[in-house]
Order: structure tokens, then C-alpha cells, then sequence
């Protein structure tokens, strides 16, 4: 499994995860995956949850839709729990250690990858549900983070994500980023990056992972995602929707900054969403290069805890109109 990040380790774990065990059959052949068919032309809907195993939000997000009975009003709609075994091995005690069980689930979208002989648990969970994201038109993955951050929607860098993102209108701030030098993520997979298809796929991170305000996140933004698409009663959404946050504000990733020496640190501790005034400003020292930001007003994106070789330690970008 993953190695714990021990600043993460600073976040009480004021969230349990919740038994979705009643979803394990579905009904699609794979399992955990439900497919609900409205019988009427529309698009195939997608919302995808537990990619990493210790973001427990998503969950919260699936099993309040089930619960609720909710049926696509047109086109499909599939709800996927995805790598469940690290999800089922969830211990408080130790809750960063079920990011995975054998690599990164959230990195193996690449066909590449998918179509190549190396196994794990991940990727063979991965090869499972490569048939429902290949017929997917719509995507919206769930996440949560590791620091107390405002959520965020990370759209990509094509105009049909920033538009999809704009449209749902939650949370308030957007990431337009290229993903991750480690490998592909799911909302980039095949056509949802192509620009010349309709396809589009949104990640949401809904904040802190065991702070339950990510809980009411991931619902909001499930709901808000399937009443922007129009694809369920609109009048079950408003119903159970908390007010909208003011302006969206869009930033655009410029660069990530990718560990090359184990001893990377950052200068203090941030968070994410820090605006560092002054170009030239260091803000970490990888080994004994410092990482300076690039331009003024350059705001750092998910710094991460995970400083190891070959990972993303934060994506540096800036707000855009």
C-alpha cells in the first residue's frame, strides 16, 4: 500500500466510511457499477467514486443518490465505485495508507497502460471498468485532498471542460491543468481529452478527505452535475441543494513541479490556493534547487505531502478571465 504522509496524519479523521455493500452486485456485469436506463435518447452519465480509497466522500455522494431512489429522466446514468479494495481496507488508524493497494488508480488511464502486461489490483480493477468509461459521454470523478482546502473543480485544459465546469457553477474555483507527469488520470482518458469530440469529464476535489464539509460537497456538486446536463428531475436537485458560491474563478495551470530529488521541501507549510505576490519567489528547494514561482500573483495548486521521486509536488498557475 501507500506510504502515509505524516503532515496528513495532522487532520482528525471525523469521517467513517460508509458500507456500500448493498451496490456490490450492480447490474452491469462489473462489480459495483450500476447502470439506470431511462429508455429515452440522452447521454450516458457517469459518476465515479472511491478512485482513491481512503476519499470516502464520493461514497457518501453515490449512496445518497441510491438511497434517494434517483433515476436519469433521459439517456443513462451510472454510478461506479471504483477501487473498492482500498476502499475496504479504510483504517482510521493508519488512513492514508489506503490510497491504494498496489499503485495509483488515478494513473493508469493511458491505453498504454491498459493495454500493457504489467498486473496489479489496480489495473485489473482499472482493465474491469475500461467498457463503462469508454461508453461514458459525460464524467464527473470524485475526490477529496490531503490539506484544508477550498474545493476545487479541475476541468483540463480543453474549452468543453472549462465550459462543463462553468455550466455545473460549483465549487467556485477551477483548475484548467494537464494532469500529472506519473501517469494519466481518469477524467483525461481517451476522448474526454480529444478536442474534437463531445465527450467531457470534470474531477471534483471536495476539500479535506475526513472533514465531513467534503461530504456535502461531493453531494452538491453530483447533483449540481446531473441537473446542469439535464438528466434527472430538477425539482428532487433543488430540493436537497445548499446555496451557490459566489463567481466562479477560473486558474489556469501553467506548469507542475515534478520531484526530482527525495529531499524535496517546501519553504513552509501551504496548503493550496496560496497567490505568491513576486516572480522568483522560493517556494520549496528540491534537493539543492530551489523552485521559484514563475510569474507574479502565482497561485499554488494542491501542494502535495507525498514528496517522492517522479510525483507531482504542486502545480503552479494563475487566474484567468
Amino acid at each position: 500500500m501507500s506510504n502515509p504522509a505524516p503532515d496528513v496524519l495532522e487532520y482528525p479523521v471525523d469521517v467513517s466510511p460508509v458500507d456500500i455493500s448493498a451496490y456490490a452486485a450492480g447490474n452491469t456485469g462489473i462489480p459495483y457499477v450500476t447502470t439506470l436506463d431511462s429508455g429515452i435518447s440522452g447521454p450516458h452519465v457517469v459518476v465515479n467514486a472511491v478512485t482513491h480509497g481512503n476519499e470516502l466522500c464520493g461514497a457518501y455522494a453515490l449512496d445518497f443518490l441510491f438511497r434517494n431512489n434517483v433515476r436519469p429522466t433521459r439517456g443513462k446514468l451510472s454510478l461506479s465505485f471504483a477501487n473498492v479494495a482500498a476502499y475496504h481496507a479504510f483504517d482510521a488508524a493508519n488512513p492514508t495508507e489506503s490510497r491504494y493497494i498496489d499503485e495509483d488508480f488515478n494513473r493508469l488511464w493511458s491505453e498504454d497502460v491498459l493495454d500493457g502486461a504489467r498486473i496489479s489490483r489496480e489495473r485489473a480493477r482499472a482493465r474491469e471498468l475500461r467498457p463503462l468509461i469508454d461508453e461514458a459521454d459525460f464524467l464527473l470523478d470524485i475526490h477529496s485532498m490531503q490539506s484544508e482546502c477550498p474545493p476545487l473543480m479541475l476541468s483540463g485544459t480543453l474549452a468543453k471542460g472549462v465550459t462543463l465546469a462553468r455550466g455545473v457553477g460549483y465549487p467556485q474555483h477551477v483548475v484548467a491543468d494537464v494532469g500529472h507527469k506519473a501517469g494519466t488520470r481518469m477524467r483525461d482518458y481517451g476522448d474526454f481529452n480529444n478536442p474534437d469530440s463531445p465527450k467531457a469529464s470534470l474531477l471534483v476535489e471536495c476539500g479535506q478527505h475526513w472533514n465531513p464539509t467534503s461530504i456535502v460537497v461531493a453531494k452538491e456538486t453530483a447533483l449540481r452535475f446531473l441537473d446542469y446536463l439535464q438528466v434527472v428531475d430538477s425539482d428532487f436537485v433543488s430540493e436537497h441543494l445548499h446555496d451557490a458560491p459566489g463567481d466562479q474563478k477560473v486558474i489556469e495551470v501553467t506548469q507542475p513541479v515534478t520531484v526530482k530529488d527525495p529531499n524535496f521541501r517546501f519553504v513552509e507549510r501551504f496548503t493550496g490556493l496560496e497567490v505568491i505576490p513576486e516572480a522568483g519567489t522560493v517556494i520549496g528547494m528540491d534537493g539543492d534547487d530551489p523552485v521559484r514561482t514563475p510569474y507574479d500573483s502565482c497561485v499554488l495548486i494542491m501542494p502535495s505531502r507525498r514528496l517522492q521521486r517522479g510525483q507531482t509536488a504542486v502545480r503552479l498557475g494563475r487566474f484567468v478571465a
